[in-house]
């Protein structure tokens, strides 16, 4: 480190002026994009990387779009060499030829110039309410090759030295089924860019590049620091967990598995992936650097919350992630990736989780409440046109982790709660959609010391025609979010059709038909539990009853506390009695 040749107020300018850039584009798209993806639900993600591709600044954002962008930063400057121009912008949605993550994720890079010398890279990537493909939206399952899941873009230059070309866009977009939406989302993801540069600029400006430089070394390596003195205090090991998908949308009922070993010596930390399932034929597969993503972003929620925003290339140095060609986490051209970012994606990051949750218990973190979300396509009778809706609304809450319950109404692990819940009322706007009904259900979330957030109940009426269903951003039908250190998974998940009287069960990584009139319902699991139930504090168990997270029936089974009925109150005695008989049964079972 350089303690001695750059001031502390200069270091502390310039790595938070990075973090407030990646923020401000973020900003920017929020206020500029138009579909619901991006705008309301904020499925985007931005960052800033040097010329060597290092990751300098990555603040906030799904995991799988930018954790790993430095594989995708160093093959547009190899690919494009001396060919990098002031007013460049990139853009790149291939899995294969780009590092990217699955198609619906346009990434847009510009590469920011200060007096003709390349300092920096910036990137924002958001999902496209559209990319081509044999369905509308995206994750839809059996997908004969990737080429039927929609338009690949290798790093393509969209604007050289300032000047748009118009005749590739004009290609990209002819090839999407709303290309007057995804040309509007599209300038927001580069305005941004524009605004990051700007603020690069102006920082070079009033620091200058060799001080610059030297802040960002210092960065870098004061993350490696801190990273390696944390992972430095745990027992050095071999640490395990493991995770399923329902299945991979080709092979039905036939659960997927992620594995991971991790292995802890001294200041560093292996994630090896080799154990998992060989390449699937369904669409559940990851890339690596989609694996690499979510592993380093489960790694990461083990180190001290107070860096969390402020993680580089330093935090990642020493971290190495194994995923041999060919398996489900390392799938190899041409096989599908549309339903990777729920399902394997979420599986990576949950199977990470686990084995450090067993490596060190005291910061363990449970799974959240598995991805409950849809495509749907249709005709909206009230303006004639076609439309595509996603919504991430019926989604459980977030896991459990030691010393706190899980968060109410968080939204899927695999983006850590940067993509939210949408607005009912935008809902029923934008789409011939109503809702029914929708809320919070007693007794599903995972029980423990610390209990998961709770899973929710959610139907909407179709208003609209008859439309077709794509249940491929969804699990949990047959496997469940893993709780942690005796803490109890989170429950299973189901949906349906509601036609009158009739009620027909629906599944995961499916294709449905909804007709005009019926209702679409989910009933989905929350997070799962940290601990024991039965060493839930009495009273929290009786501010759950009365919250009505848990019925006083699953109090007493699972956590077992008694509760008076009439006054409402803990029956300590009866409370002593069933914990006793637990623990005695417990120790029963141990000899």
């Amino acid at each position: 480190m350089r303690p001695d040749t750059i001031d502390p107020i200069t270091l502390s300018t310039v790595w938070n002026s990075f973090q407030s850039m990646g923020r401000e584009m973020r900003y920017v798209i929020d206020r500029t994009a138009q579909n619901y993806l991006i705008a309301q639900l904020h499925d985007m993600a931005a960052g800033i990387w040097d010329a060597q591709a290092r990751t300098i600044a990555v603040p906030e954002g799904p995991t799988s779009m930018f954790l790993s962008q430095q594989f995708s930063v160093e093959y547009i400057l190899d690919k494009f060499g001396d060919d990098l121009h002031p007013g460049d912008v990139i853009i790149c949605n291939d899995p294969y030829k780009g590092y990217c993550n699955h198609l619906p994720d346009w990434g847009f890079f510009r590469p920011i110039f200060y007096e003709d010398e390349l300092v920096f890279v910036a990137l924002t990537r958001g999902h496209q309410m559209d990319t081509g493909g044999a369905f509308p939206g995206g994750y839809f399952p059996n997908g004969y090759d990737i080429h039927a899941e929609g338009l690949m873009i290798p790093p393509t230059k969209i604007y050289d030295r300032g000047r748009e070309r118009t005749d590739v866009l004009e290609l990209i977009w002819n090839n999407v089924r709303w290309p007057a939406g995804v040309k509007i989302d599209n300038y927001a993801l580069m305005a941004a860019l524009q605004v990051c540069d700007n603020r690069i600029v102006t920082l070079l400006d009033k620091y200058g590049v060799p001080t610059v430089k030297e802040a960002v070394e210092e960065m870098l390596d004061r993350m490696e620091a801190n990273v390696r003195a944390q992972l430095s205090e745990v027992p050095d090991g071999t640490y395990y967990g493991e995770s399923a998908t329902d299945d991979d949308g080709t092979v039905l009922d036939e659960l997927v598995w992620v594995r991971c070993a991790a292995t802890i010596k001294g200041d560093e930390l292996i994630l090896d992936f080799s154990e998992s399932d060989a390449q699937r034929p369904g669409f559940v597969n990851c890339v690596y650097s989609s694996t690499y993503s979510r592993a380093v972003a489960g790694s990461f929620l083990y180190f001290d919350p107070a860096y969390s925003e402020f993680h580089n290339e330093g935090s990642m140095r020493p971290i190495t992630v194994i995923a041999p060609e060919g398996s489900v986490c390392n799938a190899q051209y041409p096989a599908t990736v549309g339903g990777s970012p729920v399902n394997v994606g979420t599986q990576v990051l949950e199977a990470t989780v686990s084995a450090l949750s067993n490596a060190m218990p005291d910061k363990a973190i449970a799974g959240w409440g598995r991805r409950r979300g849809h495509y749907i396509a249709g005709i909206d009778p009230r303006t004639g046109e076609r439309y595509v809706q996603t919504t991430t609304d019926a989604d459980g809450g977030s896991g459990a982790v030691w010393g706190y319950d899980g968060f109410e109404g968080a939204m899927g692990m695999s983006g850590l709660g940067s993509i939210q819940r949408g607005s009912v009322e935008e809902i029923e706007i934008r789409f011939p959609w109503r809702a029914v009904r929708y809320h919070y259900v007693p007794d599903m979330s995972g029980a423990g010391r610390w209990r998961g957030g709770s899973g929710m109940l959610w139907e909407v009426e179709n208003v609209g025609g008859d439309v077709g269903v794509a249940t491929g951003s969804s699990d949990g039908d047959l496997t469940q979010p893993p709780g942690a250190v005796g803490g109890e998974d989170g429950p299973l998940s189901r949906m349906y059709l509601r036609s009158g009287d009739e009620v027909i069960p629906a599944r995961t990584h499916r294709m449905v038909q909804v007709k005009s009139g019926e209702i679409l319902g989910k009933v989905s699991g929350g997070g799962g539990g940290v601990g024991d139930p039965a060493e839930r504090d009495p009273e929290k168990v009786l501010e759950d009853v009365m919250n009505e997270w848990v019925t006083p029936e699953h109090a007493r089974k699972v956590y077992k506390v008694a509760i008076d009925a009439e006054t409402m109150e803990v029956d300590q005695e009866q409370t002593r009695l069933l914990r006793s008989a637990t623990a005695a049964e417990s120790d029963k079972t141990d000899d």
